[in-house]
Parts: structure tokens; C-alpha cells; sequence
């Protein structure tokens, strides 16, 4: 006997079936990326805004400071403060290091 098999239509209503399964699948994962970049830009947005001004400490506290930074200065290590314009103007006066990479000592208008 030659079994001539399912008909043709049952083979595409079943291959419909798997590429309806693909597309539902594919728009989950398009509104997961949607929602992960949705809270992405939520936390950028959040995120407060860099200070104007940074003292990076030693890594003893017994040392003084290392550098004055440039608030977004991408030298700052993570021992850094935010500080004000005062406060950076007062350790530079007291030979505290400027950052040879942003030059706060330019921006404050220091003067040695």
C-alpha cells in the first residue's frame, strides 16, 4: 500500500500554526527589549548630575588627598568627593595635585 500521507493543507495549517508560535515568541522579546530600554533611559534620566568639583583621597586616611578632579574627569578614582569650588580652591592652595588630565586649576582660576 502506498500511504500517500497527510494532505497537503493539514501540512500547512500545521506549518501556519509553528510560524504564528515564532512570530508571538519574537514580539515577547521585542516588548522585553522594549521594557529593559525603557528602564534603562529611566535611570539615566535619575541619575543625579556630576559635581562640579572632586577631591580624590589617598589610599590612606592618614595621607592627604591626591588629586583635585574635574567633577566628570574620567581619571577620578572611586576614592573621590564631591566637593565645592571653595573647598577645591583650598586644596589646590594647599598644594594638593590638579589632575594633569581635566586641569581644574585652569578652570578655577588658580593662580600658584
Amino acid at each position: 500500500m502506498n500511504d500517500p500521507g497527510p494532505p497537503r493543507l493539514a501540512l500547512l495549517r500545521f506549518l501556519e500554526r509553528v510560524q504564528e508560535q515564532d512570530l508571538e515568541r519574537t514580539r515577547r522579546w521585542i516588548a522585553q527589549e522594549e521594557r529593559r530600554e525603557a528602564e534603562r533611559q529611566r535611570g539615566i534620566q535619575a541619575r543625579p548630575p556630576a559635581p562640579d568639583w572632586l577631591i580624590e583621597q589617598s589610599l590612606s586616611r592618614d595621607t592627604p588627598p591626591v588629586y583635585v578632579h574635574v567633577g566628570d574627569c574620567h581619571m577620578a578614582g572611586k576614592r573621590s568627593k564631591p566637593v565645592t569650588r571653595e573647598v577645591a580652591l583650598r586644596a589646590l592652595a594647599e598644594r594638593v595635585d590638579p589632575c594633569p588630565h581635566c586641569n581644574p586649576d585652569a578652570l578655577l582660576g588658580f593662580v600658584d
